[in-house]
């Protein structure tokens, strides 16, 4: 079975996906929505199922006191 990059939307085969978070990812589509940095699957945090690096989150989506 083929599953769909959540980024591109495109189909994302077996020797080319990257899981993370119960989704597959392109390799190159696996990026921080905010500052481009990639991302290391499962190490990363997620806002309206986009990937975001942990850093972007806080920024955006954290507690007051972490902006």
């Amino acid at each position: 079975m083929v599953g769909y990059c959540p980024i591109c939307e495109k189909p994302v085969y077996f020797g080319e996906k990257k899981r993370s978070l119960g989704r597959d990812y392109h390799p190159l589509c696996l990026k921080c929505q905010k500052c481009n940095r990639q991302l290391t699957a499962g190490q990363h945090a997620e806002y309206d199922e986009k990937p975001f690096c942990t850093h972007c989150y806080m920024k955006l989506f954290g507690p007051r006191a972490h902006r």
